[in-house]
């Protein structure tokens, strides 16, 4: 009985018809009278089973005196038989001696007026197929919207304040962000608020932010709070294959603004249709800059008693027009940035806030494990952890998923199938190790959680950090990031010979060059460069503009840069070499254990560490031992803390991961230099 009712198929409720607009249904059930129409005409006409019949077959039977009636229909005959067989016949002649010749012979001759209705949608219908057919494909053309001339018509949608489920309570982690728009919203409702102090209206708000911090939401919490209308549009729904479409459109979607005034107008991705003019291969008619254009004028030509605001969200602030940024188009530029631990301790508690959690979740050790993840990142984190404890049938999400769940988000699912050799297990074990120590015998590098060598994604393994918050990174400290990120190549040239060092490095010498050139051309850390700078800004290249930019430095000074750069990478590598030669042992010991174990946590690590270290060593290594428990201390009292004001019962996890270092190509960075580059990697 169990068994039947758990294999039972689950319902679901089924997915409601569609609604018809009017017209559609006016079209519709002219449609199906047309039809019915037509289906009694025909059926009229084939009633009964008709035999075409020729002239000469016809005469012969009316001289062997075999026909009853003949019917005229214009040019067609139905002739029935004396065994009320029907035939039919086209004349297309007429004969004035075969009337005459069928009423001397005895036979019913009758004349029928031809359909008027029939004659209609016989000589109609092939020209009504066709309007029919052309509606459909202009109407297909411009993407399904308004009526079949309707281009330049706006694709904004209108949004009545209140009707949207998604407020400010639903973002968080962009305070800052959310004041601006606050402040917004409260100018459309109480103006005279800011304007007894001479203050006027905000023309437009432009939000800048790396995809996924909250841009987008940021708008639709805009459009559940304010109490005034609200239009939302891409910036690509301006653009189409016709001319002058995208303007019309852009004088549209202002007019309707206008009538309905005050109110807020928010364009998602405005890069699509705001990028720098003159610029780009469609030269000065580009049909995007003709939009552009409109968009300018229509921004820049309100009134200043119309309270229309523009609301516009991008990620290429860079290849904007300049003319699109000034202030009277828009004023304020928000930048939604990644959040910090705080932000992300609060984005999780509005993702998790209808999750079952159990007591052991620590979200702030949570947040502290995820250093440059936005909104988006952490959403799909709850998600994925939502989703493991599901897959094990558990009642609620433990710790334990949160933190798998974070493994499979950055580096990859577990691949356990994966068969791994003896050899390449023992090389993956010393690289790891080799990371391991060099944070450990070194001051200002960041606390170690775990080591593991189980195989994520395109990773054979991981070395993962806790994280503490900087703004900046000394020179000392990027130093000992780069003796860190060799530490694992130079392990595997100790363990092995030079001659049998692997390529799982490449990751690792690919990031230390990144942070050594960066050193040298960006951050002024060389005394032979000197504090300038000689390196291009990154940033994607805008086709037309870049192009034709050319920066160049003299052949002298690009040789002390490879120098210094060098210089460098090969003072971190020598380094590695001698904190890992000097601890052989304990890079050996380590290394074997991992082998077996495949995962090491901090307390394990720490452990081996004392066993190796000599009397001059050891108060250095308590001091980084009690670096990590502090961390972990500091993150538990802050959420015993807020589990009392909750009435919440308090259990103790140890500190996740925040960031690793790998032996592969796509492994997660131990050292960045920024949040965003933490991101990037």
């Amino acid at each position: 009985m169990d068994n039947k009712q758990n294999n039972k198929k689950p319902e679901y409720p089924k997915p409601p018809l569609p609604k018809m607009k009017k017209s559609q249904k006016i079209t519709f059930w002219i449609v199906l009278l047309l039809m019915i129409i037509i289906f009694f005409q025909l059926s009229k006409m084939s009633n009964g089973k008709i035999t075409p019949i020729s002239y000469t077959e016809l005469m012969e039977k009316v001289k062997r005196g075999e026909i009853l009636k003949v019917i005229f229909n214009d040019k067609d005959l139905r002739v029935v038989d004396t065994e009320n067989r029907q035939y039919s016949l086209y004349l297309p002649f007429r004969d004035p001696d075969l009337v005459k010749e069928l009423s001397s012979s005895g036979i019913l001759v009758y004349a029928q007026k031809p359909s008027k209705l029939t004659a209609f949608l016989l000589s109609w219908l092939p020209f009504l197929v066709f309007i029919g057919f052309w509606l459909f494909m202009m109407r297909g053309m411009r993407g399904g919207a308004g009526q079949a001339f309707s281009f330049g018509k706006s694709r904004a949608r209108l949004t009545i304040g209140g009707k949207t489920r998604i407020t400010f309570k639903d973002v968080a982690g962009v305070d800052e962000a959310k004041e601006e728009l606050e402040e917004i919203i409260e100018f459309l409702q109480d103006p005279k608020k800011f304007q007894r102090l001479g203050g006027r209206i905000p023309r437009g708000v432009l939000l800048v932010g790396q995809p996924g911090t909250g841009k987008t939401l940021l708008a639709k919490a805009v459009a559940g709070e304010a109490k005034v209308p609200f239009y939302s549009i891409s910036g690509s729904d301006f653009v189409e294959m016709f001319v002058g479409v995208g303007a019309s459109r852009v004088r549209d979607m202002f007019a309707e603004a206008k009538k309905n005034a005050p109110c807020i107008a928010f364009i998602d991705e405005i890069d699509a249709v705001g990028r720098s003019r003159g610029t780009g291969l469609g030269g000065g008619h580009d049909e995007r800059e003709q939009t552009l254009n409109q968009l300018l004028v229509e921004m820049d030509g309100f009134d200043a008693n119309d309270s229309v605001i523009i609301i516009a969200a991008t990620n290429r602030p860079d290849v904007l027009d300049p003319a699109l940024l000034r202030p009277g188009r828009f004023d304020r530029q928000v930048v939604v940035d990644l959040p910090d631990i705080k932000g992300r301790e609060e984005i999780l508690k509005v993702h998790t806030k209808k999750l079952p959690l159990s007591k052991n979740v620590s979200l702030s050790l949570i947040a502290r494990a995820t250093p440059g993840f936005s909104g988006a990142d952490l959403a799909n984190l709850a998600n994925e952890a939502a989703l493991l404890a599901a897959r094990k049938n558990k009642k609620k999400i433990e710790m334990v998923d949160f933190e798998e769940a974070k493994d499979k988000v950055t580096l990859g699912k577990a691949r356990k199938s994966k068969v791994i050799t003896p050899e390449d297990k023992k090389i993956t074990a010393y690289h790891e190790v080799g990371h391991v120590i060099c944070s450990i015998f070194q001051k200002e590098t960041e606390p170690i959680h775990k080591v593991s060598i189980i195989p994520r994604g395109f990773t054979g393994g991981a070395t993962h950090f806790l994280q503490t918050e900087k703004m900046n990174y000394s020179k000392s400290y990027l130093e000992e990031t780069l003796v860190g990120l060799y530490g694992g190549r130079c392990a595997e040239e100790i363990a092995f010979g030079k001659n049998h060092i692997t390529t799982g490095a490449y990751n690792d010498i690919e990031r230390a060059t990144d942070i050594a050139k960066k050193m040298v051309c960006n951050w002024g850390m060389s005394p032979k460069i000197g504090a300038i700078v000689v390196a291009k800004k990154e940033s994607q290249v805008f086709l037309g503009r870049d192009i034709t930019k050319h920066e160049t430095i003299s052949e002298e000074t690009a040789k002390k840069i490879d120098n210094e750069i060098h210089r460098i990478t090969s003072t971190a590598y020598n380094n590695a070499i001698e904190i890992l030669s000097d601890k052989k042992e304990l890079l050996d010991e380590m290394a074997k254990i991992l082998m077996e174990k495949e995962t090491l946590n901090a307390d394990e690590i720490y452990e081996l560490a004392f066993k190796f270290v000599e009397n001059g060593e050891k108060e250095f290594i308590e001091t980084k031992y009690k670096k990590v428990k502090e961390m972990a201390f500091e993150v538990s009292s802050k959420d015993k803390k807020s589990q009392e004001n909750d009435s919440a019962e308090k259990t103790e996890k140890p500190p996740t991961p925040d960031k690793s270092e790998n032996n592969s190509e796509k492994s997660e960075n131990s050292a960045k230099t920024t949040e965003k580059e933490l991101k990037e990697e």
